[in-house]
């Protein structure tokens, strides 16, 4: 039977909130044709604009309990009232179409899945804690205590980042970006060469 060379590769970005890590993350897809975005799957009815399949997978509070009963996450989170998570056949489907998965997951779950993935690679996308609460009280839409509130959780998940494989500060997106680029290029380099052996 064949194997693709990224068929053990799995890659997870997570950063706190204000890092910029979905603006990177975007720039990477744009630029490695061997990684592809999970896409995660949620309890939260579609928005307008969003189809099934594409931005998420929707499913019933139901189906999605009876999912995690039978074991097909490979992490889940409850958030603001709905449930989401990544499911394993959404990993196997990236996999089996030659395409390495890559997770976008907040700290908590990204740290579930290098437990449970040994050939999983972190990388914690961060940036100065001054910047960091600058963006999240810029584009705040909710109450001072609520953006207190993500300024302490910020604080908290940038002490778990010595726990990520790699650190890639957001200080300079264009710097950033190619520093995200270059890790990733590595590592399904290196991945290509071991299943070449």
């Amino acid at each position: 039977m064949h194997t693709n060379a990224f068929s053990g590769s799995l890659f997870i970005v997570a950063a706190p909130s204000g890092a910029g890590k979905s603006t990177l993350v975007n720039a990477l897809l744009a630029q490695e044709p061997g990684i592809k975005l999970s896409i995660s799957t949620t309890t939260r009815p579609p928005r307008p604009g969003e189809q099934d399949g594409v931005h998420y997978h929707f499913l019933t509070r139901d189906d999605f309990d009876a999912k995690i009963e039978a074991g097909e996450f490979l992490e889940w989170v409850d958030y603001v009232g709905n449930r989401y998570g990544t499911l394993r056949s959404e990993i196997d489907r990236l996999r089996a179409a030659g395409k390495a998965p890559l997770l976008e997951l907040e700290t908590e779950g990204a740290l579930r899945v290098k437990r449970r993935e040994e050939l999983a690679v972190t990388i914690f996308v961060t940036a100065p804690l001054e910047e960091l609460e600058r963006r999240l009280r810029q584009r705040a839409t909710e109450s001072s205590g609520a953006i207190e509130e993500r300024i302490q959780t910020a604080k908290q998940q940038l002490e778990l980042q010595g726990q990520f494989d790699f650190v890639v500060e957001n200080d300079d997106r264009e710097r950033a970006a190619d520093a995200l680029a270059a890790i990733i290029a590595r590592e399904l380099n290196g991945a290509a060469t071991m299943a070449a052996q």
